[in-house]
């Protein structure tokens, strides 16, 4: 019996063979059986800006549309820059501090790579 990769996503050791693909049956990812150790590397999330840039941690972005605050009432206005962001893996992409506002959580779609 041949020992098959578990799943790079949710390290689910249930996948299985479909023709040259392998698929994990608990989270439906699929990815190439000829990949072998690189699939590790691809594991990784890649976060692009609204733009498709590649963003990385310490880069510098801009807010491309206006953006209400829930709780404060504040809004957070087009062409803000915002310095040294941090990348997350949560349901907002970009942690960060923007002067006025304090400590900030923002989604990627909404900024653009300077």
């Amino acid at each position: 019996m041949s020992t098959l990769p578990p799943c790079p996503k949710c390290n689910s050791e249930f996948t299985y063979e479909d023709g040259s693909q392998y698929v994990c049956p608990e989270c439906a990812h699929e990815w190439s059986a000829q990949a072998g150790s690189e699939t590790a590397e691809e594991g990784k999330k890649v976060y692009r800006d609204s733009a498709g840039n590649v963003l990385q941690d310490g880069d510098t972005v801009t807010v491309i549309k206006d953006l209400k605050l829930k709780g404060s009432g504040g809004t957070i206005k087009q062409g803000t820059k915002v310095k040294n962001i941090r990348l997350v893996d949560s349901d907002h992409d970009i942690d960060c501090k923007i002067d006025g506002f304090g400590a900030m959580s923002l989604k990627s779609e909404f900024v653009k790579k300077i």
